[in-house]
């Protein structure tokens, strides 16, 4: 069965059981403070699980898009090693929303397993809870007895706590689970050994494929347990461990999931899959890695140097450097797998196809920047082993590793290989300890904890009043403390209703305060969204939670982020009408003071193409048109009527248009009545993000106003230094210009002269060595007369080694030129040569064989550089 076959057969079965088949969620998690990935398929039914609202349909199903690089047998180091664990995967799951639970899920997940996939039963095992005293819990006789009926009993085992107790966190709705595992060894292997002992073992061909979740109880922050209003069911398979059973496979990478990838993977790099352990590693890793890392991209997430982009990055780094050390590739290659993985799995997840290119254009200039990243290791690594050799030492250093690691990104396993074939040791030992203080420093300034909710009131759903109106009189719903190292105690509370907007949609959250009836007044100092609910962030709680308060928003910060985020519509709307309709929006950023808008686009913009754009903008404004609204309307209608959507957006069941003329987009955020309010707009700066993603700066209103002002201010500084009397300061400007370049030409000539002379002293002073005119100096001539310097002697001297040294602006370079003879007969390579070399001014260099430079950090080096020079003779 091929696996297209495999998951439309899943969702059919599921479908045909009254189930609602639902879109899988972006793997990027934009509005979950506690999550950065989609990690497991309930992700997105959160606030089901947690009784904050209620889903149009107590069943669904879907196959859920998952990336794990941490925790239970998935971190991030140990992919591709085995081979059934995964970072980015896929999770087939059904769910039951207090409708039915142990029964139905136990007698499905056997119906399709066993009688529509068609795998023997005779190689199931199925696993229950087995209670556990210290929490009080009792053995899941319940799931056993429903078990005993499809299974024999010898085939059905008890799990502790930490198999198959299934929680969400530290706190919220967790329960027991049914795990069931497959043994897909040979006849003879299990005629040996007992698959039930293998069960849960780490065996590779004993896995757990599905895992049904019993939510019934919600662990509180004092670690009891309470019994949930409502029972739910979770379940989640992993859809290429099923597809190695159903394909008759040892391996998930051995199936239609990652063979093609894999195949590509041999036809670019030469190498072949199954010839040997390391090589077959670095292909798993690679063809694991590169889906992960595609479908981060086409949600939204651009690889970068913190959050959720770092985690990218170092899964594509990952991947790059097992090309680099156990495949032979030097040069980038994983950007041409994206086109293979979208013809493969574009049908199910189209935003693969849809944002090819982008994902293409990404993963080549991180390639292309790790590699040289690589080539910068490899230098200061040989400056580490030539200082530790110096010193008689046979180990590098685990903190100087560390740095190696941390600052410039050079992988530990790459320092550690080319360390065993220089013959020296790793001080892992050292590395070890420098890496766990730096995630105790992390995790200590990002740590927090959390009170349980206090429960007010119970409101069914939470109403947000924001588009209408800033003030209301609310109750307090619920509240919580949260403490953290960062910000100390603070506290959360949720209202009945709300006009405060919570954080989401790059629009950042309102501020403002509540107040009672007596005046007490507690300031709300940020609103996010956690769970599909609105959290209001206060420093401390009002002295009467349950009475009534008046909660009032910052109307001024509101008006100015509204006016900002009506902008990054109109901003959209005219980059796509200058630049082309190609142009989609990769993310923004919408604060009262500015807004940033990420946007596809493959060339710097023209300063013309950046003043037709403010030029649009500023005409929509000027035209005083009207916010037309849809607050109730499905996507699927606002698709068709030409409403623009994002792609890595979560969109819900109702969703919101605007439109500003023929600005139409879906949207949740605010904006103001009438682009008249938004009184004029100004780029500040355009700039790139990453390949084919550029990135525009603006601000709009008063902020406007104000950037003018300090133009203005500026400019009459500039004619004041100048002293000018002219009209226009720019005549002014350039006739210092003209000047400077007068000037410039002039030192030219006289730096050229020099040179001249110092030609003649160069050439006087070559000494033979073994039939080569070698000559070594150090000069004070700058970078551009020192080479022309070298070719003229080079023209006039035969069997030419020459090696100049320069500080010039207190920057040490060497360089060194080699007759094009001498690199053939004497097989000399001034780039090897030069880089060997550049370690004594802490540098380095490269070149071509017959002309190479340097430069350094440490110009006391130079002479030591030019001593040395003459031992290639």
């Amino acid at each position: 069965m091929k696996s297209q076959q495999i998951r439309q057969t899943f969702l059919d079965f599921f479908k045909n059981k009254q189930h609602e088949i639902v879109a899988s969620a972006p793997m990027v998690i934009k509005n979950d403070p506690t999550l950065m990935f989609t990690n497991a398929g309930m992700n997105q039914f959160k606030e089901y699980f947690l009784g904050i609202s209620d889903p149009k349909n107590n069943r669904v199903t879907d196959t859920q898009k998952c990336l794990r690089v941490s925790g239970k047998h998935n971190d991030l180091e140990e992919v591709g090693v085995d081979t059934y664990h995964h970072t980015m995967f896929e999770m087939l799951g059904n769910w039951s929303f207090g409708d039915y639970f142990k029964k139905e899920a136990i007698a499905w997940a056997w119906e399709l397993l066993v009688d529509v996939y068609g795998i023997d039963k005779d190689c199931l095992y199925v696993t229950i809870f087995e209670g556990d005293a210290s929490e009080n819990l009792e053995r899941d006789t319940e799931a056993y007895d429903f078990w005993a009926e499809l299974i024999d009993k010898d085939r059905i085992l008890n799990g502790n706590k930490k198999d198959n107790f299934w929680e969400m966190g530290d706190q919220g709705p967790c329960g027991p689970c049914s795990e069931i595992h497959v043994d897909i060894r040979s006849d003879a292997e299990k005629a040996k050994v007992d698959g039930a002992t293998l069960v849960n073992a780490d065996h590779p061909q004993v896995v757990e494929i599905w895992n049904l979740v019993f939510m019934q109880y919600n662990r509180m922050a004092d670690g009891s347990l309470k019994n949930l209003p409502a029972q739910h069911v979770d379940t989640g398979m992993g859809f290429e461990r099923l597809a190695m059973v159903l394909q008759n496979k040892q391996s998930n990478y051995d199936t239609d999931v990652f063979q093609p990838l894999i195949n590509e993977i041999e036809t670019i790099t030469g190498h072949s899959y199954g010839k040997t352990e390391q090589e077959d590693i670095a292909i798993r890793v690679i063809a694991d890695h590169v889906r992960a890392v595609s479908f981060s991209i086409a949600d939204g997430q651009l690889p970068s140097n913190t959050g959720a982009g770092y985690v990218i990055r170092r899964i594509l780094r990952r991947a790059i450097r097992y090309g680099f050390t156990y495949l032979d590739k030097k040069e980038p290659f994983i950007f041409k797998l994206a086109t293979t993985l979208a013809h493969q799995m574009g049908d199910a997840f189209p935003e693969l196809k849809a944002q090819q290119d982008l994902i293409i254009n990404v993963i080549k200039e991180e390639e292309q920047s790790f590699l040289r990243t690589l080539d910068q290791g490899l230098i200061l690594l040989d400056s580490m082993i030539a200082s530790a050799k110096a010193n008689s030492q046979n180990a590098i250093e685990g903190s100087k590793a560390f740095e190696l690691y941390d600052t410039f990104g050079f992988p530990i396993d790459l320092t550690a290989l080319i360390l065993r074939e220089k013959g020296m040791e790793l001080d892992e030992k050292g590395f070890d300890k420098a890496m766990q203080e730096q995630k105790d420093r992390s995790r200590a300034a990002s740590a927090t904890s959390a009170t349980d909710w206090t429960e007010l009131r119970s409101d069914d759903t939470q109403e947000f009043i924001g588009y209408d109106r800033l003030e209301a009189d609310v109750f307090i719903s619920k509240y919580r403390k949260v403490t953290s190292k960062k910000d100390g105690d603070l506290y959360q509370l949720v209202f009945n209703m709300t006009p405060f907007y919570g954080e989401s949609g790059g629009q950042t959250g309102d501020k403002g305060y509540l107040q009672s009836a007596d005046g007490d007044t507690v300031y709300i100092v940020d609103t996010k969204k956690e769970n599909g609910q609105t959290v209001h962030i206060t420093k401390n709680l009002p002295k009467e939670v349950k009475e009534r308060h008046k909660a009032v928003v910052d109307a001024r910060q509101r008006q100015r982020s509204a006016a900002n985020h009506t902008a990054t519509h109109l901003l959209h709307q005219a980059l796509r009408k200058i630049l082309g309709t190609h142009v989609e929006q990769k993310g923004s950023m919408v604060r009262s003071a500015s807004l940033r808008f990420d946007f596809s686009h493959f060339a710097k913009m023209t300063p013309e193409e950046i003043d037709q754009v403010e030029q649009f903008v500023n005409a929509r404004i000027a035209e005083h048109l009207e916010l037309e609204e849809n607050r109730n309307n499905t996507y699927e209608d606002a698709i068709q009527d030409g409403a623009i959507g994002l792609f890595g957006e979560k969109y819900g069941d109702v969703v919101r248009t605007i439109k500003f003329g023929a600005s139409h987009e879906l949207c949740g955020g605010t904006h103001v009545k009438n682009t008249a309010d938004v009184w004029h707009f100004k780029i500040k700066s355009e700039s790139a993000v990453a390949a084919g993603i550029r990135r525009i700066e603006a601000i709009t209103g008063d902020a406007v106003l104000k950037y003018f002002e300090q133009q203005d201010e500026t400019l009459e500084e500039i004619k004041s230094i100048l002293k000018s009397t002219a009209q226009n300061p720019a005549e002014s400007v350039q006739a210092l210009q003209d000047e400077n370049a007068a000037l410039k030409k002039e030192i030219e000539q006289l730096l050229k002269a020099k040179a001249g002379n110092l030609k003649g002293d160069l050439i006087a002073s070559a000494q033979e060595v073994n039939g080569v005119n070698f000559i070594a100096a150090a000069t004070d001539l700058d970078t551009k007369s020192i080479k022309d310097l070298a070719f003229e002697i080079e023209r006039e001297m035969e069997n030419l080694f020459m090696i100049l040294g320069s500080n010039a602006d207190d920057k040490a370079t060497l360089t060194v030129i080699i007759s094009k003879n001498l690199v053939e007969d004497k097989k000399l390579n001034a780039g090897q040569i030069v880089r060997e070399l550049g370690k004594h001014i802490q540098g380095g260099g490269g070149g071509q064989p017959h002309f190479a430079t340097a430069g350094g950090k440490n110009p006391q080096g130079i002479d030591k550089a030019l001593e040395a020079a003459k031992d290639y003779l």
